[in-house]
């Protein structure tokens, strides 16, 4: 039976933490966590070490001191996944913007039809967002549009960060050249794999806005973003990927 790990990232996530990490653990497909905690003051992490004890061999923690990034955070996960021996590892948000049940969505798309990342996509389909403000969706959309044209890679949501990956992915593409932080993090993981000759594939999902705590969204990381893809595609003219066996 393959392992499975879900990495998520917390910040300030008390409202959230205990009710994702119990919809995890309530899915048909079998799931360990392993939430990478930032030094959240509203004691988001006491609350992973209470669960622990319910779930002592499934939930795990890694804290660090203080916020270091969204693209750090998950780099820490997945050489913890790799050392751990898991066959899929998954991102995911705390805040219930991604919907727990397509955690299983993603993994069949890996595990049984052949995709090497899935890629849990709000415009595959349309515009699936909900309770997202216009000009939040319009930027998120045309950000995508905008990766699309500039990097030549063929996903409509190039910004998402509900995914899962094979082992062989973070294996192969050099996690210690991921560069980005924050926004563009997403856009470098599904640019560096596809170089690499994997297979990337998209499950349609409804994205819905967070409804308790708050965002971490802000003006520098679409800035990160909006330069960091130049910066990508610049650097590619002078970078050999490795590729996948």
């Amino acid at each position: 039976m393959s392992q499975n790990l879900v990495i998520i990232p917390t910040y300030n996530e008390k409202e959230n933490i205990e009710n994702i990490i119990r919809a995890v653990f309530s899915q048909p497909t079998a799931f360990h966590v392993l939430v990478i905690e930032d030094g959240s003051p509203d004691g988001t992490a006491a609350i992973v070490k209470k669960l622990q004890k319910e779930y002592p061999a499934a939930l795990f923690i890694l804290e660090r001191k203080g916020k270091l990034g969204l693209g750090t955070a998950y780099i820490t996960g997945f050489k913890w996944a790799l050392e751990h021996n898991y066959d899929f590892i998954f991102e995911m948000d705390a805040d219930f913007s991604h919907n727990p049940v397509d955690l299983n969505r993603l993994y069949n798309a890996c595990a049984n039809e052949g995709a090497d990342v899935a890629i849990g996509s709000r415009y595959i389909t349309g515009v699936n967002v909900v309770n997202w403000p216009i000009g939040r969706v319009l930027m998120s959309y045309f950000a995508s549009k905008y990766v699309r044209f500039i990097l030549g890679v063929k996903i409509a949501d190039t910004t998402a960060g509900f995914k899962c990956y094979r082992r062989e992915v973070l294996e192969t593409i050099e996690l210690d050249k991921i560069r980005f932080k924050g926004y563009a993090f997403q856009v470098e993981m599904k640019y560096t794999a596809y170089e690499c000759g994997f297979t990337l594939r998209e499950v349609p999902v409804i994205f819905i806005n967070r409804e308790l705590g708050t965002s971490k969204m802000s003006g520098g990381i679409f800035g990160e973003a909006f330069f960091g893809v130049i910066q990508l595609k610049w650097s590619s003219w002078f970078r050999k990927f490795p590729q996948k066996k």
